[in-house]
């Protein structure tokens, strides 16, 4: 297999409001810290925040790609972090839902980033609309963010049903997010190993790790910075790097599953 087949990686939630995008942006930060080049897509294409959360102002974004023929090069944004971000446009209505054409021609215009990075890790709105489901086909790896929320088990189980159900999807890597606490987090996903392995046949979901509720996540919020990078030594910084130490084992996947992804053609002659 090529050495360097990128890692895509969905990161993605039934519900909003349970921290997916920070999660997103803490994982880059850690992972490039371990030396993993890493790019953020930011696919919550119509309600995108990525670049806010990090306080930054690109003059380009997705849309720019689509409707005036701009290279994804070109909105292609270094951040302070060590990591880059692919911003995308918030309260444009025309990036809610992607034609099929625009689909096709942001797989395409993702492939010249295959030689440079190592993780491509796609923030997704929250939901199962057309657009999470797309950009969830599209990876190889889906991370699904959960919280205590009861609302938040119900929302990502609909999620994982509806991938499974529809597109034959059958793994899922879980981040438990804000935990009371280790055994919490663990009881959380038990509830939802529980009802996939009750109602779903051959629906694999993989404890990735989990996140504790920490003050100083909200902190890092208000700042717009990465918690990581702001109070590293938190409790919620050093759950973070654990689990990117997790991922950073994670070896590319060369098989297609009958849905287009990111990098197919690599992944089509991937050896």
């Amino acid at each position: 297999m090529s050495a360097t087949l990128p890692i895509v990686l969905s990161v993605t939630s039934g519900k909003g409001g349970v921290g997916k995008t920070n999660v997103s942006i803490n994982l880059a930060l850690c992972l490039s810290k371990l030396g993993r080049r890493c790019v953020i897509l930011d696919a919550d294409l119509g309600l995108a925040n990525v670049d806010v959360m990090l306080g930054l102002t690109p003059e380009r974004n997705l849309f720019h790609v689509f409707h005036e023929g701009v290279s994804l090069g070109d909105i292609l944004y270094p951040t302070p972090y060590g990591f880059s971000i692919l911003p995308a446009s918030s309260g444009v209505s025309e990036m809610l839902s992607l034609s099929t054409g625009q689909k096709l021609e942001l797989l395409e215009a993702v492939d010249v980033l295959e030689d440079n990075i190592d993780f491509l890790i796609v923030d997704t709105g929250a939901g199962i609309n057309d657009n999470v489901l797309y950009f969830n086909l599209a990876a190889q790896e889906r991370v699904v963010v959960i919280t205590p929320e009861p609302t938040s088990l119900t929302d990502a189980y609909a999620l994982i049903k509806v991938l499974k159900l529809r597109h034959g999807v059958d793994k899922f890597h879980i981040v438990v997010n804000m935990a009371k606490n280790e055994k919490s987090a663990k009881d959380i996903f038990a509830k939802l190993y529980n009802a996939c392995d009750h109602f779903l046949t051959g629906v694999s979901l993989d404890l990735v790790g989990s996140i504790p509720l920490d003050p100083a996540v909200r902190q890092a919020v208000i700042q717009q910075q990465p918690f990581c990078s702001l109070t590293p030594d938190a409790e919620a910084s050093r759950a973070v790097h654990g689990i990117a130490r997790n991922l950073a084992q994670w070896k590319p996947q060369a098989h297609l599953d009958g849905n287009i992804k990111f990098f197919w053609k690599k992944l089509l002659f991937a050896e």
